[in-house]
């Protein structure tokens, strides 16, 4: 079930409000605002808000037969690629950055906020269709700059398919296909990274591919491998 909202502060708040109130929510259901007063990016930045933009979260139900957990941002980043993908003529220049973000040309198009409330997860999406925002240091882009600019409601269609589709996949064919599909559309290997790991530490180094749970392989000038399970990658 898709709801829409005119104005709220967070989606993703208001889904985690609903199920620590204790009130039934199902895998599937969304909730898409046209308008969102405080959302939330990660490490606590604030999501721009851009009217035209999607600024929308679902749900997903991580079962113990199903692939780990952190996986399902590797999930969520194909889905919105794929229904980014849909309305370009060509999907050159665009690719994932690890965990899950979506970039055009080195440019931001879309992240992503994953939290958790019992065995729910919430995938808080945003994708810059009509407007980019102004972010001091960072490149951002928006659909219109690349295509056509679909309605919001047009384009919520084509990526609640599109995450139903892949979540089907993750869930029939685990992790092997999902990792090798994630590095067929992410940042080559080779690409030189900055990592923020979740200690504060600063890793530079350059992209050397997945782990076989989907960590970021991330190679320094020594040749030192480094596993990174979580932090804050910038390219470069």
């Amino acid at each position: 079930m898709i709801t829409f909202v005119e104005e709220t502060g967070s989606t993703n708040a208001d889904l985690l409000d609903q199920l620590s109130a204790g009130s039934i929510l199902c895998e599937g259901d969304w909730l898409v605002a046209r308008r969102q007063l405080h959302g939330r990016g990660r490490q606590g930045r604030k999501w721009f808000d851009g009217l035209g933009n999607f600024m929308g979260s679902t749900i997903v139900s991580h079962g113990r037969f199903d692939p780990p957990l952190q996986s399902i941002a590797l999930m969520a980043g194909i889905a919105v690629y794929e229904a980014i993908k849909h309305f370009l003529k060509s999907d050159a220049g665009l690719e994932l950055k690890w965990p899950n973000d979506v970039l055009f040309g080195g440019a931001k198009l879309s992240g992503l906020l994953l939290e958790t409330s019992g065995g729910m997860v919430v995938v808080g999406i945003g994708v810059n269709l009509l407007i980019k925002p102004q972010i001091p240091e960072r490149k951002t882009i928006a659909l219109a700059d690349l295509a056509d600019c679909p309605s919001l409601d047009t384009f919520t269609t084509v990526l609640t398919s599109s995450f139903h589709r892949e979540l089907q996949i993750w869930r029939s064919h685990g992790l092997d296909l999902l990792i090798r599909r994630w590095q067929n559309k992410g940042h080559p290997i080779g690409t030189p990274l900055t990592v923020h790991d979740a200690n504060g530490e600063l890793i530079s180094g350059v992209f050397s591919g997945l782990s076989e749970i989907g960590s970021l392989l991330l190679k320094d000038q020594d040749d030192k491998m480094y596993v990174v399970n979580s932090g804050e990658v910038s390219l470069g």
